[in-house]
């Protein structure tokens, strides 16, 4: 038995020698930490279908990873002899597996059987899933049907085929144990239904895991877009269209299926496998790495929802850094919506075939084409494909994040509401750049340069700056949004009221809106805190943009110990090493200098990258907001009460909760509040005094420094804030309109960055002011009047004068001078 069992072994391991002549694989999961085993339980690892290639391709990979060996014998005491087993027979001929219905292994029994004779051990079972390929084209091709793993099982001599033409491409995904005592308890007595519970199980998994991977059907562009076209809705709209302008119904039909041919993607899994060639080479050349977080929540969210991604927007690389780490992670890529000045020559076929479906940036005035878009993204949906964009619009040139705009979240709320039998789920993304790639642009725009048309030309302009090094690149997937329950928490009864393609509820907006900001807040919740970001915050709260290094250092460290002392959120994930570290790496960037002194040398930033550098401070400033109004509270105050403390905090809370996308409800924040004045005590950056008042750190000290250094890091956004009220008292109630208060705001804060040197481009930044106004109006501080002027209560001047506690004494002149003037 035993010289059997060696001759055996050695068989197929000189077999899985040759296969992997031929195969290359990528592999996911395959490490302790990622399955969390249990060191002192055994593993027994299942794969769905009996197949030789696929156990051998296990063992190879068990053997790589250092796992518990696939071909030993399970470890358990009169269990059965193997650690490794199939779930199913093939059943079938030569070339395909037939539709007969799936039978399981004997080794599958036996260990249910195992499981129920012996309760006290149990066996961690790994499911591993492979793939010969990742999924069909579209192109009605024989072969190309033939020979790709799909959603069939394939015959032997289809194996072998698909094992020659996908071989060198093939996916393997370890995926978290299920521990057998647990499956089998409830059926003790019936080992029947324990089989059979154990194997719907298994299969339902593997169905989610295929769902994921190769995502719904491709069905053919041409067919897609013919379909398009004889929706009940086209249809109506190409009849209401033909009416209005008097043009016969066969020409706006021709101008639908034109709008519906240059909107469609035409995703190709050969273009994307040669995207994944070509990116891996591009990001190894220009980035020092890919760190990847949180990717379980995509995964999770893609075996049973269409999935719509949701990333902040700071680069074009944006588009091509999210599909291939989806990619490499064993998801299908989504459909991304590109913006048409994208569909330019030679670009606009690979982004198509990469997925990229493109969209005007306005319908409003041609309602054919916003028909065809909408229809677009309802199939999108209702199929099931995964799809992403970006709520910002456009790319942040200020680091921040942008304003969600409604647009596609509207479409996707309406396409849900009209078919909700496939549950979607927004994952919410943040990319974060050490080094964004259209920094030096962006610095341009912010200064006022018109914003450069992206064309050819513009592209091979990029191109030379390949061989600039542009630091890590960090990917955090955050927490999922259900949209069915942000509907439950608006509507509860939308669930059973008809909807249509052209129907809003009067309710959408609010939906949309609820929508959109716990979109932005799950963002910036999963930031990635990086050395340039933080080097960069604590730099520019100084006075003169430099700093003694050993106090930087220290500084540095501090501020890190502060976020750990109060975590955010658990999706954000901060940097590894020390102040020091950190700022050795950003002086390798480039973007910050040195000079040398004998008392200890000055770490400073100089030029153009003072103002660059606010984009990266930008990132992380939301972080910071609380702690550092807090401490803002003490510029001209030595102590305050606890109470007038959170009092004053929870009222500028729901200004910065708007600005910067915080993620605390206004109901529960003066919890928080509390929590980081004891947080801020226990770091020395307050005192606690008598009768429950708190004080500054004594002048001179460390501490004190800190704490200041600390409310620069959201000054300049209360400035802001302050002189939008100065200008309102200067012209009293009822005297500005909402334009003109922006308009003045915006010249002010122009004026007062030239006169105090600021270097943050979004200081005078017209959309913050706007805001601003806007969240007045809706918290009720402002009202306006018949003819559209704001008014105002006494309230705003209590407010306008505690707003006085943060600025200093230049500043407050600067204000009161200019806002005594004569309008």
């Amino acid at each position: 038995m035993r010289l059997y069992q060696g001759i055996r072994s050695l068989i197929l391991s000189l077999f899985r020698k040759i296969l992997f002549l031929w195969v290359r694989t990528d592999v996911s999961g395959n490490t302790l930490e990622a399955l969390g085993l249990d060191p002192d339980k055994p593993v027994c690892y299942v794969l769905q279908y009996s197949s030789l290639s696929s156990r051998l391709v296990l063992e190879q990979e068990v053997i790589r990873a250092r796992l518990p060996g696939a071909t030993d014998t399970l470890p358990v005491k009169n269990g059965p002899s193997h650690s490794f087993f199939f779930l199913y027979k093939r059943i079938g001929g030569l070339f395909r597996g037939g539709r007969h219905k799936p039978v399981p292994t004997r080794e599958f029994t036996d260990l249910v059987h195992f499981g129920l004779e012996h309760p006290d051990q149990d066996v961690q079972i790994v499911p591993v899933s492979l793939f010969w390929g990742r999924s069909p084209d579209k192109e009605k091709s024989l072969v190309k049907l033939l020979l790709s793993d799909t959603w069939s099982v394939a015959g032997r001599l289809q194996k072998f085929l698909i094992i020659l033409v996908h071989g060198r491409n093939t996916y393997v995904q370890f995926n978290q144990p299920l521990s057998l005592r647990q499956v089998v308890d409830e059926y003790r007595d019936n080992e029947q239904k324990a089989n059979r519970k154990l194997a719907r199980i298994l299969r339902t998994h593997f169905r989610r895991v295929r769902q994921a991977v190769l995502g719904p059907d491709l069905s053919h562009r041409r067919t897609l877009v013919e379909g398009l076209v004889r929706t009940q809705a086209v249809k109506e709209a190409i009849r209401e269209t033909a009416a209005k302008d008097d043009i016969p119904p066969e020409k706006v039909r021709a101008k639908a299926y034109k709008y519906a041919d240059e909107i469609a993607a035409s995703m190709s899994i050969v273009t994307i496998r040669f995207l994944e060639l070509v990116l891996a080479w591009l990001w190894n050349r220009i980035y020092n790495g890919i760190a990847i977080h949180n990717i379980g929540v995509a995964k999770e969210a893609a075996q049973d929802n269409a999935v719509v991604y949701v990333p902040c927007h700071r680069s074009h690389i944006d588009y091509l850094l999210l599909s291939y780490v989806l990619y490499k992670n064993g998801l299908m890529p989504p459909h991304i919506a590109a913006g048409i000045n994208l569909n330019m020559p030679i670009v606009g076929p690979i982004l198509r075939r990469g997925g990229a479906f493109f969209m005007r940036r306005s319908f409003k005035d041609n309602p054919l084409y916003a028909t065809v878009f909408n229809e677009y993204m309802h199939v999108m949906f209702t199929r099931g494909y995964s799809v992403e964009y970006f709520v910002e619009g456009g790319r942040s040139r200020t680091g921040r994040m942008l304003p969600p705009r409604p647009g596609m979240l509207s479409m996707t709320v309406r396409s849900f509401l009209r078919d909700h039998r496939k549950p979607i789920v927004f994952v919410p993304v943040y990319i974060g750049y050490e080094k964004v790639m259209e920094g030096r642009s962006y610095l341009g725009e912010l200064r006022g340069k018109k914003k450069q048309k992206e064309s050819i030309f513009g592209l091979a302009k990029t191109a030379r700056k390949l061989t600039n090094s542009f630091g890590r690149v960090a990917v955090n997937f955050g927490d999922p949004i259900h949209l069915d329950k942000v509907l439950d928490d608006v509507h509860e009864s939308w669930r059973h009221e008809a909807y249509d393609a052209e129907y809003r509820p009067p309710w959408l907006n609010q939906a949309v809106d609820n929508l959109s900001q716990r979109v932005a807040s799950n963002i910036n919740a999963s930031v990635a805190v990086n050395p340039i970001g933080m080097t960069a915050t604590v730099l520019l709260g100084t006075e003169r943009l430099a700093m003694d290094e050993g106090q930087l250092i220290r500084l540095l460290d501090k501020y890190a110990d502060l976020l750990r002392a109060y975590p955010y959120a658990e999706t954000i994930t901060l940097p590894e090493g020390s102040g020091r570290d950190w700022i050795a790496y950003c002086e390798n960037m480039g973007l910050i200098t040195r000079q040398p002194q004998k008392l200890g040398d000055i770490i400073a930033l100089e030029g153009s990258n003072a103002i660059l550098m606010t984009y990266y401070r930008n990132n992380i400033q939301h972080l910071f907001a609380l702690p550092a109004l807090i401490a803002s509270l003490f510029e001209n105050k030595a102590s305050l009460s606890r109470e007038k403390i959170v009092f004053l905090t929870s009222v500028a809370y729901p200004y910065l909760q708007s600005e910067l996308f915080l993620q605390y409800d206004q109901e529960k924040v003066d919890a928080v509040i509390n929590q980081w004045i004891d947080v801020l005590v226990d770091q020395g950056l307050l005192i606690r005094l008598e009768d429950e008042r708190l004080g500054r750190p004594e002048e001179g000290t460390e501490a004190m420094l800190r704490s200041r250094i600390l409310s620069r890091f959201i000054i300049q956004t209360l400035e802001r804030y302050h002189i939008t009220l100065g200008i309102l008292r200067k012209y009293g109630s009822g005297n500005l309109t909402a334009a003109e208060l922006e308009e003045q705001s915006t010249l002010l804060a122009e004026r007062m960055s030239i006169l105090f040197g600021l270097n943050a481009p979004e200081f005078f930044d017209k959309t913050l002011f706007r805001n601003f106004i806007a969240n007045m109006q809706k918290n009720g501080v402002l009202t306006t009047d018949e003819d559209g002027r704001l008014c105002y209560g006494e309230g705003l001047d209590e407010v306008a004068e505690d707003a006085r506690l943060v600025l200093s004494v230049e500043k407050r002149q600067a204000i009161q001078q200019v806002t005594m003037l004569d309008a």
